[in-house]
């Protein structure tokens, strides 16, 4: 009798014995084909999201190279800290490598400070309110000469500080208001009008906190003026496009200078902060950062940006904190879910084994009538084996159909742990809230409310919020080798008992 037709007559006849192996081939085959979708749907999420997520990189002055300058000027062994200062960097340079290959977006960050003029008070903080208005005078009176001084060079170096101690406003021009970490991150937000971007360049365009504009009563299309940093005589006019909330709270210092209260910070376009620094900053920007589309090619992009640059007197900082964030939970669930395939797959040998091996005591007086009828061992084997891989096609019909769900299932609750871990590394680190991706502090000091431009960690977040698990043919023809090749081991390691059996023995006992 044909060994094929032998194993379905057995299976018809012990539909206990073939539900039983049903029942445990599917759960196995659910599992391992759960694990091959989310280790599929991590890898290819990797490549999707890095491409979304980017890395950056940074064009900014050299602060060591001119440190270095300085102490080299000065026959002392420190450095002397009023020859200290910092060549602004060449608005041609900064689009020449906005040109190079790799670069997904980029943005121009230029910084200065403003009095309050007509129409327009800024928000201090003194004894007698949590929140009031004072007059420029209030800080006029933190200048001393050695800051007159330090603001006549012109530089770069000490002359914003001093500028801005006698400000009112802190003015942070930008080419485009949303790349800026504060709102890509959601500790800022546009909550009327419009945010600045690569439009209001050479206007007078400005994006002001809500609180300032409900202080002095302003609305979207108002207009007010701010005095020059260097010359109070010298006035500009603001025409507002958007108002903004901030939930960044500033610090003491913030209560003792105007200016670096988070409330008084003005986004307008960078060129006018350039404007506000005079003439010499024609041309001329504090830093550029660039978005990059693949994160890999980052060593490359560096490489051919300092071929167009003066490496002595400025620097490209690389970021990608937020591309090594977003694959860390990735890589960590793709390699989870590669070690359910691989346990599972073993469990799955070692139950089917012990299942074959009990159903071959119970079938000793069947094996044994088919030997003395001259039934070679070989197709024995082969009969127990066609019964296993029938039991595999049905368990291989029902996890196609379930696999997706528990894939689902398993992949978010994975994924979601890994998202909320590597976020408290990040928040017990401190990194977000305190550094930017530059390596400046925000809202501490000069220029802290430029932030950091490029990937954001919301960003990342946003990446591998969910895994897109769908069970693709390749993943079921995987499933069917592996059902294949586990069936083939476990009717391997039982027949050894079936190879030793002798017809003879078997029927006289």
């Amino acid at each position: 009798m044909n060994f094929i037709k032998r194993a379905a007559l057995s299976m018809k006849a012990k539909k206990g014995r073939t539900f039983l192996l049903c029942a445990v081939f599917s759960a196995i085959l659910i599992f391992v084909l759960a694990g091959l979708t989310i280790q599929s749907a991590a890898i290819t999420a990797t490549e999707n999201a890095k491409k979304s997520v980017g890395a950056s990189v940074t064009l900014s002055a050299n602060r060591e190279a001119a440190m270095k300058k300085s102490q080299d000027s000065t026959t002392s062994t420190k450095p002397d800290p009023g020859s200290f200062s910092l060549t602004p960097v060449s608005l041609a340079d900064a689009q020449k490598i906005a040109a190079l290959d790799n670069v997904k977006s980029y943005s121009f960050l230029a910084s200065s400070s403003a009095g309050a003029g007509d129409g327009i008070t800024p928000i201090s903080t003194d004894s007698e309110s949590e929140t009031t208005t004072s007059s420029t005078s209030n800080n006029e009176q933190a200048v001393n000469e050695g800051d007159e001084q330090a603001r006549g060079d012109g530089q770069m170096g000490g002359g914003p500080m001093a500028m801005q101690q006698q400000s009112d406003f802190q003015v942070s021009g930008v080419m485009d208001l949303s790349m800026l970490s504060d709102f890509s991150d959601g500790i800022a937000e546009i909550t009327s009008g419009e945010a600045i971007s690569e439009d209001d360049v050479e206007t007078n365009n400005v994006v002001i906190e809500q609180t300032l504009a409900e202080a002095n009563e302003l609305n979207v299309g108002d207009t007010f003026k701010v005095t020059d940093p260097e010359d109070e005589t010298k006035t500009y006019e603001l025409t507002i496009k958007g108002i903004y909330k901030t939930s960044e709270n500033g610090d003491s210092m913030g209560m003792q200078f105007n200016f670096l209260n988070p409330a008084n910070t003005l986004y307008t376009s960078y060129t006018f902060a350039n404007t506000l620094k005079g003439d010499d900053a024609t041309g001329t920007i504090d830093s550029a950062s660039y978005t990059l589309s693949d994160p890999k090619a980052m060593d490359t992009f560096v490489a051919s940006a300092e071929k167009l640059i003066d490496t002595d007197s400025f620097s490209l900082q690389t970021n990608d904190q937020a591309y090594q964030q977003m694959l860390q939970p990735l890589n960590n669930v793709a390699s989870f879910a590669k070690n359910i395939v691989i346990l599972v797959a073993v469990a799955g040998v070692i139950i089917l084994t012990l299942i074959v091996m009990m159903t071959i005591r119970e079938r000793r007086y069947e094996i044994g009538v088919l030997l003395s009828l001259g039934e070679s061992r070989f197709k024995v084997v082969l009969q127990f084996f066609s019964e296993i891989i029938i039991c595999m096609v049905v368990a291989l019909v029902i996890a196609t159909f379930s696999g997706n769900i528990v894939g689902n299932v398993v992949g978010e609750q994975l994924i979601n742990q890994q998202s909320q871990s590597a976020q408290q590394t990040e928040t017990n680190q401190g990194q977000p809230d305190k550094m930017g991706g530059d390596g400046q502090q925000r809202q501490g000091g000069p220029g802290g409310a430029m932030g950091r431009i490029g990937a954001s960690s919301v960003e990342a977040a946003e990446a591998i919020q969910e895994l897109n698990i769908s069970v693709q043919p390749k993943e079921i023809a995987l499933l069917a080798g592996l059902g294949i090749l586990i069936s083939f081991f476990s009717i391997v390691l039982s027949s050894v008992g079936i190879l030793r059996l002798q017809p003879k023995k078997i029927l006289t006992t």
